[in-house]
């Protein structure tokens, strides 16, 4: 069943009319982990404000449990989670000061749906007289999914809720996300972090306000339609503009302490390692490398 259909959505701002949405439409399911992929400036935000009933769109529609974002947005606000890119919570109220603001804004309280944040509370609990602007950031992050669930909302969104956030904490909010799904929880995040595509039941990869492709994660894997190869050799810094510059190239880009590298035509690995032995290059590694996200998304943009 779908609970948030989203229709040619379009926004424009300034007097430059910049598109930051552009006739966007996707749509996700009941109880969907589903993630909106795509770097910085991609549109993300604007579609997120859009739909939590910030931002008015310039054209097309959109819904959340059958409730238009423009016409019933009082509805919505009641029904939905928001949890926005930056930390907008009280910064001189404490942990309790702050859940207990939220839960009153909803007509709650944190008794009422404590079995709901309880998995995530507990673990900021023995601070919770700190206050929210001494918090560090991980800490800041699990207060704020809290307030955003302490009214039991159908539909959670996240805007890139692990930015700047250290690796553990990265793992720890993908767990709490795991668990609030079994709850039938329908969750919207994005991300700029590609390995955290695969963590989602279906992701929307998103560049210049236009949707690439939207897919499950392995499924647009499977999708890449070349060979791929993990170059490396001693001089990574000439290895690069001469894998540009080989005749038989399809594609090339760093990728970690490799360069990723795709035929044009019939794979040959020999003849791409003399090339390289030419040039003055040694310690020449070529393998088959595994196909990632990052990989199928920077294939879509080229």
């Amino acid at each position: 069943m779908e609970c948030v259909i989203v229709k040619n959505i379009t926004k424009v701002y300034g007097k430059e009319k910049k598109t930051a949405v552009d006739n966007v439409s996707f749509s996700v399911n009941k109880g969907e982990l589903f993630g909106l992929i795509g770097p910085d400036g991609a549109g993300k935000t604007s579609i997120f404000r859009i739909l939590t009933t910030v931002l008015l769109p310039d054209g097309g529609e959109a819904s959340i449990d059958g409730l238009d974002v423009v016409k019933n947005f009082k509805e919505i606000r009641s029904t939905i989670g928001y949890m926005p890119g930056k930390f907008s919570l009280y910064q001189d109220l404490t942990i309790e000061e702050n859940l207990n603001f939220f839960a009153t804004l909803f007509g709650t309280t944190i008794q009422e749906n404590y079995d709901l944040i309880k998995d995530i509370y507990i673990q900021i609990e023995p601070f919770k007289d700190r206050r929210a602007g001494k918090l560090s950031g991980g800490m800041k992050q699990k207060l704020a999914l809290c307030c955003a669930l302490i009214h039991k909302p159908n539909v959670l969104f996240l805007d890139e809720p692990t930015t700047g956030v250290d690796p553990v904490s990265r793992k720890e909010f993908w767990e709490m996300l795991k668990r609030l799904k079994k709850q039938n929880i329908t969750i919207i995040v994005s991300t700029p972090y590609m390995d955290e595509a695969n963590l989602c039941d279906r992701i929307a990869l998103i560049q210049d306000g236009k949707i690439l492709q939207m897919d499950t994660p392995q499924n647009i894997i499977k999708s890449y339609p070349d060979p791929l190869f993990a170059v490396k050799a001693n001089n990574m810094h000439k290895l690069l503009p001469f894998l540009t510059e080989y005749p038989e190239r399809k594609g090339s880009y760093a990728f970690g302490e490799y360069a990723h590298f795709s035929f044009n035509g019939n794979p040959d690995v020999a003849a791409l390692e003399k090339y390289l032995k030419a040039k003055g290059l040694d310690n020449i590694e070529i393998k088959n490398a595994d196909v990632t996200i990052e990989d199928s998304f920077i294939k879509l943009l080229s």
